[in-house]
């Protein structure tokens, strides 16, 4: 199918991989690129006819900027998060978001266990001291992992992986979760994250980016760990107090960490970076690489260059991260297919259709799904497309975005 806008453009930010242009290319978007995040003002100038927008996890797309651009369709986010985009704007707009829930989790998971191993044995302080002519041959402080019980807390995608993976180098893994998870392996569910703190030797971070978990660990939570073990988060700065992780490390209570993620991080390349845990001993910072494999990065664009070709070409809304999740596949008399985002109000459907029939146009097939406050509707048509008929749905109080698609045979 062929949206009646024609060719427009899509802006891809933040170096998102390559493999996402061509699948873009191929629905009739322009491609365009800008190297680093944008900031409010700077995103809002950049936008102007542009129906796509494609970034990773330091452009923040408010309420305003979505507010200016009504030609705006759909937002791809070329990582896991979405806390960077203002989900309930979106929707209220009518602009689908995607994301890659999936497509990293293995380079997540093997920088984990990377780091744990690299933490257990001090490999910094021993790479550290070479470098600066000093041999220190010890065994002091250096354990294996194997035997050592690893805590986890989320254990989503990339902790129930991470799981795994521990298990097969023969750690102990327990886990905590709000929601409820099935245990992979011989892992063990706590029923309370103070539980898996007392009990683990290694506790690494995998929350989400939802506003609840801001805060989540500080002065008391690192307290309550095993004095000597291993502290990890990868997965969002704001989670952790990184003044009491500071305090706790250099009192000796926690003996290593590994920080990929933190409370304030740079725009781009290059840029200054401050942070309480510079110079700590047995401490491995990284610049928010957990995801940034050429594997992972190439598969997240494939993902999500396909999740927006597909809804720029179909209006399917699979995997959409706010909008209701849709697809209708065409029959072979589908001509015209309209794709209606609207308030989720009683009667819209009968209205709709209502105005289909008063204008003479053949239904083939029609989805309906409610969010929260949003509708989403896509409707087949066999017949010619009645302009009165489209006028009127776009003229309805309740519509928030109406699209029309021709289907080419």
């Amino acid at each position: 199918m062929r949206d009646h806008e024609g060719v427009s453009q899509a802006l891809l930010l933040e170096n998102p991989h390559t493999e996402a242009d061509p699948l873009l290319h191929a629905v009739g978007l322009d491609v365009e690129r800008h190297p680093g995040a944008l900031d409010e003002d700077d995103l809002i100038e950049a936008l102007h006819g542009v129906r796509v927008l494609g970034i990773r996890s330091k452009t923040m797309v408010t309420s305003r900027v979505l507010e200016a651009h009504p030609q705006l369709e759909a937002i791809g986010a070329f990582c896991i998060g979405t806390n960077q985009i203002d989900l309930r704007a979106a929707s209220r707009h009518g602009v689908a978001v995607f994301n890659a829930p999936f497509s990293n989790t293995r380079s997540v998971v093997e920088l984990a266990i990377a780091e744990i191993i690299a933490l257990m044995r001090r490999l910094t302080e021993r790479d550290r001291a070479l470098h600066f002519g000093v041999w220190e041959k010890s065994a002091s402080g250096a354990h294996e992992v194997r035997g050592r019980t690893l805590g986890i807390i989320g254990y989503g995608n990339i902790g129930t992986q991470l799981s795994v993976v521990a298990e097969a180098l023969g750690m102990r893994v327990l886990f905590f979760d709000t929601a409820e998870r099935l245990a992979l392996g011989n892992a063990r569910r706590c029923r309370t994250m103070s539980e898996v703190l007392r009990n683990s030797d290694i506790v690494s971070l995998h929350v989400d980016g939802k506003t609840r978990n801001a805060g989540l660990f500080g002065a008391r939570e690192f307290a309550q760990m095993q004095r000597g073990s291993i502290f990890l988060n990868l997965s969002r700065g704001f989670v952790v107090d990184t003044e009491a992780l500071r305090d706790h490390i250099i009192d000796g209570h926690i003996a290593g960490a590994a920080v990929d993620v933190f409370p304030e991080e740079p725009n781009r390349n290059g840029d200054p970076f401050e942070s309480e845990l510079r110079g700590l001993p047995n401490v491995i910072l990284t610049p928010h690489i957990g995801g940034s494999t050429q594997e992972a990065q190439e598969s997240i664009a494939q993902f999500v260059g396909n999740k927006l070709a597909t809804y720029v070409r179909t209006a399917s809304t699979d995997m959409s991260v706010n909008l209701p999740r849709l697809v209708l596949d065409p029959s072979e008399n589908t001509r015209y297919r309209l794709a209606y985002v609207h308030r989720n109000t009683p009667g819209v459907l009968a209205l709709v259709n209502q105005s289909f029939a008063e204008h003479g146009a053949n239904i083939e097939g029609q989805i309906l799904g409610t969010a929260g406050e949003i509708g989403y509707m896509i409707t087949d048509l066999g017949s010619q497309l009645p302009t009165e008929a489209v006028d009127a749905l776009r003229g309805m109080d309740d519509t928030i975005r109406l699209r029309v698609l021709e289907r080419r045979h």
